[in-house]
């Protein structure tokens, strides 16, 4: 296949496959619901933690012009104080759990039920979902495998991302049928960032490192900021070696994915 059908294709299944992924496991019991979520999320930590390091960083420092490693990393601080800055102007929200403080923030002062959260979350998510094609892209661009191990990445933390949006938009009075069909098609602005990504990466080799450096931001920034502050809030022994355990098969899995697609 050719890298835009390749680009495409894992863009499709990152957006559609989470959200309908998310929607059956809305089905399950909400005690079931609440048992599994917080394990999903550790999963999610580190996956996105092993394709930022193992996968993503080696090969933007590989590839960057005249090895000269120091601007890459310069570009993931920055990509971090990016993100950073698109949080907090609530372009770039994410929200991995059923009860999200922004989703509460979102709701205060409203006289209806759901208030503004719900079209809120689609259009946040669908930037979200823009923003990950475009690094997909990049990522397929540089190598297949490369964008592989970076599709699957993104995926594991789309899930419990997708189930908190589906929360929200059911509680603005939604549908679960509505809903559904809400989250893909925001998830459908994916593909067209895949799309904007090949078009515009093409033939511009020498960016290319820099927007693997955006990649690892994302992951990085994910992980530390949005995943693991929930993990945090349980203290048992148990439940931290379960996470611990959880978050390392997660690297696990991206490792051993990028050892056999190699």
């Amino acid at each position: 296949m050719s890298p835009l059908a390749w680009i495409v294709l894992f863009c499709l299944l990152v957006g559609v496959l989470s959200v309908v992924a998310a929607g059956l496991f809305l089905l399950l019991p909400m005690a079931v619901r609440t048992r599994l979520l917080p394990h999903l999320i550790s999963f999610a930590t580190g996956a996105l933690l092993g394709a930022a390091f193992l996968a993503l960083l080696p090969h933007a420092l590989e590839t960057v012009p005249d090895g000269d490693t120091h601007r890459v990393t310069f570009a993931v601080l920055l990509g971090l104080l990016g993100f950073f800055i698109m949080e907090k102007m609530v372009i770039w929200r994410h929200c991995h759990h059923i009860d999200c403080e922004a989703h509460h923030h979102a709701h205060e002062g409203d006289g209806h039920k759901g208030g503004v959260a719900g079209p809120l979350i689609v259009v946040g998510d669908a930037v979200h979902n823009l923003i990950h094609g475009v690094l997909i892209a990049a990522a397929f661009l540089v190598d297949i495998h490369l964008g592989i191990v970076t599709s699957l990445a993104v995926m594991a933390h789309q899930i419990p991302q997708e189930l908190s949006n589906f929360a929200v938009l059911l509680n603005s009075g939604l549908s679960r049928s509505r809903a559904l069909v809400l989250n893909i098609f925001s998830s459908l602005t994916a593909p067209l960032g895949g799309m904007i990504g090949y078009f515009g990466l093409n033939g511009v080799e020498w960016l290319m490192p820099y927007m693997l450096a955006i990649a690892v931001s994302s992951c990085i920034y994910i992980a530390v900021s949005d995943l693991i502050p929930g993990l945090h809030k349980r203290t048992e022994i148990s439940a931290s070696l379960q996470q611990v355990l959880l978050i390392c098969g997660g690297v696990m899995v991206i490792y051993l994915t990028h050892l056999l697609l190699h």
